[in-house]
């Protein structure tokens, strides 16, 4: 019980974090490497996995990733970029915060669920990989859509 209230105490920090560093980062332009390097530093973390206490199966790994994955459509939805004098900046949604608040929450109650039939050890191993997968696909839709405004950016100036 103890590891499941630190690394919920951990979490929550973790996402009060997130919200400011976003709502910090919406003031000035966006760029590719404030996108991609954010799941680069985080596979840091799979280093974890040298540990057999954190290895997890194959079907585990598939199930966390596709989770991942299912939960990054809503930060997908809520990250949107805008044009603002020949700069692209990424524009803060009021529905983050409640929307990493509430994957947060789902993910305790997952937490609780499967804590009980699982080690804590292939837990925390599971919960990396949903939540790179879910970081990675996110970063991954902002690319796109930040790549294609950039083009219509450097269409614009063209035409001018």
């Amino acid at each position: 019980m103890f590891w499941l209230t630190a690394s919920t105490i951990v979490a929550t920090f973790m996402a009060i974090a997130m919200i400011a560093i976003r709502l910090k980062a919406a003031k000035k332009p966006a760029t590719v490497k404030k996108i991609i390097l954010p799941p680069l530093f985080m596979s840091t973390g799979a280093f974890m996995f040298l540990f057999p206490v954190f290895r997890v199966d194959m079907l585990q790994v598939l199930e966390a990733i596709v989770i991942g994955v299912i939960f990054s459509v809503f930060l997908i939805k809520t990250s949107k970029f805008e044009i603002k004098e020949k700069d692209i900046y990424l524009i803060p949604s009021k529905a983050f915060a409640f929307i990493l608040f509430g994957l947060l929450f789902i993910r305790i109650i997952i937490k609780l669920v499967i804590g009980s039939t699982i080690s804590f050890g292939e837990t925390s191993g599971m919960f990396f990989l949903l939540a790179f997968g879910m970081i990675v696909t996110w970063r991954l839709a902002m690319l796109y859509k930040f790549k294609k405004l950039e083009k219509n950016l450097v269409i614009n100036r063209n035409a001018i």
